[in-house]
């Protein structure tokens, strides 16, 4: 056996952990109970449905989004071996409690199905509805037993409240007591009446507010307070790894942060960041700036903003040992994720 096949031998399959899935039963709990929340499901489009909020409709979502078989084919031609499924807009926060929990369950149990059919290939990140924390913390206790669940997803503020909110604690603390990675994904991102025009609603506030949740996590002291937990940053740490010296200033001069003992930038490896930058050199300062061992794999799948070819995004990144290829193409999320 050639060396470069020993090599390709021993890595292990490349595991994109930002990948998102829309269950047809979640499509369905929300064409029946969304409109009265403004929410509906528009599928006079054979083509696939548009979920809309408000009078106008989203585009159409790609077959792959809610076809686990053509999310396959994708995901072989693409060379991803692994996808940590995750829901996303407009996940499950803007219903009333006995809703939230609803549509929250639905999807676990979707998540938990795809990877009982296709163990290898899929593991779930649980949605919960945040909206009611008791809820979440039942949700949590019952989809953390569900096989393939293997962290949680979370929107970086719920309605508008911060995730250092006192209201959330309970699911913090029940979430690090599991041992289950949270990730995050912007939401009702700040700024919103500025970001109308040019598709700056996500251009611009998907990575700022995924800085402003971070903040509030190391400023509000959640951290902190539980020492073990992991949180996943989304889009490359959003606008966080390039501010950090400007938090790390703060800190030590404003009144308003003299409770932080710590500078912020101490912080950064207490996060793992997915590699969504679209550009190369802002991926190489993150991976200098936090390690290779804090970065992994992800594609924003199946968006148009998303990586057509993630892996290629790392294999093709200079300077980068393949020792840490590996880590970032799959080793890391495998530890996370507690897949080997």
């Amino acid at each position: 056996m050639s060396p470069a096949a020993a090599r390709a031998r021993a890595a292990g399959p490349a595991i994109d952990i930002h990948a998102h899935y829309f269950p047809e039963a979640y499509l369905a709990t929300l064409q029946e109970r969304g409109p009265a929340f403004g929410i509906t499901v528009d599928r006079s489009d054979p083509a696939g449905p548009a979920i809309g909020m408000g009078p106008a409709l989203g585009g159409v979502l790609r077959r792959e989004f809610f076809d686990l078989e053509a999310r396959l084919r994708e995901m072989n031609r693409t060379k991803v071996g692994v996808h940590a499924l995750s829901l996303t807009f407009p996940m499950v926060d803007w219903a009333d409690p006995e809703l939230g929990a609803r549509l929250a369950r639905v999807v676990n149990d979707a998540l938990s199905a795809a990877h009982t059919a296709y163990p290898h290939r899929f593991v779930g990140l649980a949605t919960l509805p945040m909206q009611d924390a008791k809820r979440a913390v039942e949700e949590l206790g019952r989809a953390a037993g569900l096989p393939g669940i293997r962290g949680v997803y979370l929107a970086t503020n719920i309605n508008g409240r911060d995730l250092d909110d006192p209201a959330f604690t309970p699911v913090w603390e029940r979430v690090a007591a599991l041992g289950l990675p949270a990730f995050l994904h912007p939401m009702n991102v700040i700024g919103a009446q500025r970001l109308g025009p040019y598709y700056l609603g996500n251009l611009l506030g998907n990575p700022f507010d995924t800085a402003v949740a971070a903040s509030h996590l190391i400023f509000g002291g959640v951290l902190d307070r539980f020492p073990k937990l992991m949180v996943c940053l989304p889009h490359a740490g959003g606008a966080l790894p390039y501010v950090i010296g400007r938090l790390d200033r703060g800190q030590k001069v404003r009144p308003e942060l003299a409770h932080v003992k710590r500078a912020p930038s101490s912080y950064l490896r207490r996060f793992t960041y997915d590699t969504i930058s679209h550009a190369s050199a802002p991926l190489r300062y993150l991976i200098d700036l936090v390690g290779a061992d804090r970065v992994m794999l992800g594609s924003d799948y199946c968006f148009d903003l998303g990586y057509e070819r993630p892996v290629k995004v790392v294999t093709r990144l200079a300077r980068l040992s393949r020792g840490d290829q590996a880590r970032i193409l799959g080793d890391n999320a495998a530890r996370i994720l507690k897949l080997r």
